[in-house]
């Protein structure tokens, strides 16, 4: 079995999920379950420096082998999986040789990978294809890129002819919550530049994310027993409702938008009669257009608060993570070199922007140029999340050559 499918596996069978209501840091404490195990492989490994926090992130080390000094890069993945669907119990399906036809998940027959929504599937005919069980998603985001990097120290360790300058891991916790690099130090990193191994297929190379802000719409009713609620009783259930009935449908939705369009996105609701609340993402690559979202939401909400003045109606925006463009102009390098990287691994390369957002956001905005490339993810957060070994393999073969083309500069 290959090294990164056999650490792939592995890795997803830990239940890992975040959960973004938790103040605690990390926000779960099963999360510190792998990273204490890639601490202990790291040192099985031999790499050097290596550390782990409080907060459960891991960093590491793989020593130069060179004998000038080279600029040292990070590689970033995180351990957590999404707060939106099941970690626990994951069962990983092999599908080898496979066929090219639509996958049915057995443990849910009525789930199935469809090729026409999975156009990627028909480059991978005869390969080996690796789903969930149809009852949890499968973890590839970001275990992929955890497995890939684990896998990478260990074939640099067994081949010591590839060339490579320092290369520092880090490993994070919380990122699906938008908390990854929340008490991490960049000079602890030490590095001139990033990539996070957090995008889909293979070939690809991000270099725009979403902004994004976090909405949280609270309506305080007033609850009293319904045979004389008459003119006592404001219901915040039925507020909200109208409030979110009012968000627009036609534009301004991920069920409508692609590309480089923006979206505000209810997610969650909960409450009673008392008190109500729904939680919303916003995004938009344009960060201005964060505060014409906000806007509009106040707009919705406005006239609620004239027809219904016994309630309250609040918003709280919060500020998650920034459009990594601007930030990544400070090294050029780094864009260069997972462009050449891609090339030299015989792979198709992809430039693109993610309609999301990942640890390297905030690390480019915090100032260490970090863009996005692929570790092999489809469908992530869902059931219906797969991934490749044999793009797995393709993801490890550009990072490898992303070292190789980072040895040959010189501090």
């Amino acid at each position: 079995m290959s090294s990164v499918l056999e650490r792939f596996l592995r890795y997803v069978r830990m239940d890992t999920q975040s959960d973004e209501t938790s103040s605690s840091s990390p926000s779960t404490a099963k999360q510190l379950d792998l990273c204490r195990l890639l601490e202990q492989e790291c040192r099985e490994l031999n790499l050097a420096d290596i550390s782990m926090s409080d907060v459960g992130t891991v960093l590491a080390t793989i020593p130069s082998n060179v004998d000038h000094d080279t600029p040292t890069i990070a590689l970033v993945a995180h351990v957590d999986t999404s707060p939106e669907c099941s970690g626990k119990n994951v069962n990983p399906i092999l599908h080898e040789n496979y066929n090219g036809q639509d996958i049915a998940l057995p443990a849910e027959p009525s789930k199935v990978i469809r090729v026409e929504e999975n156009p990627d599937l028909k480059g991978l005919v005869g390969g080996t294809i690796i789903t969930t069980d149809g009852t949890t998603l499968l973890g590839s985001d970001d275990k992929s890129g955890v497995a890939i990097m684990m896998a990478l120290a260990e074939h640099l360790g067994q081949n010591p002819d590839i060339p490579h300058g320092p290369i520092r891991f880090v490993f994070t916790c919380d990122e699906e919550i938008g908390r990854g690099i929340e008490h991490l130090d960049l000079d602890d990193v030490g590095a001139v530049c990033g990539y996070t191994l957090d995008s889909d297929g293979r070939g690809r190379v991000d270099t725009e994310t979403f902004s994004a802000d976090q909405a949280v719409v609270t309506v305080d009713g007033i609850n009293t027993h319904p045979s004389v609620g008459k003119d006592a009783m404001v219901n915040a259930i039925r507020i909200l409702g109208r409030f979110l009935a009012e968000l627009p449908g036609d534009h301004l939705a991920p069920e409508v938008s692609e590309g480089r369009d923006g979206f505000i996105h209810p997610y969650h609701v909960e409450g009673g009669v008392a008190k109500a609340s729904a939680r919303l993402i916003l995004r938009d690559f344009e960060t201005e257009n964060l505060i014409k979202q906000a806007e509009l939401l106040e707009q919705i909400a406005e006239p609620l608060r004239r027809e219904f003045p016994k309630a309250n109606i609040q918003i709280e925006i919060k500020n998650q993570y920034r459009n990594m463009r601007d930030g990544l102009e400070k090294e050029p390098r780094a864009v260069e070199k997972a462009i050449a990287a891609t090339q030299a691994a015989g792979l198709k390369l992809r430039l693109d922007v993610i309609r999301g957002g990942t640890d390297g956001s905030l690390l480019t905005v915090a100032g260490l140029p970090t863009p996005n490339i692929s570790s092999g993810q489809h469908n992530p957060h869902c059931p219906l999340e797969w991934t490749s070994l044999e793009e797995l393999e393709d993801c490890l073969k550009v990072v490898i050559e992303l070292c190789k083309q980072w040895s040959e500069e010189r501090v």
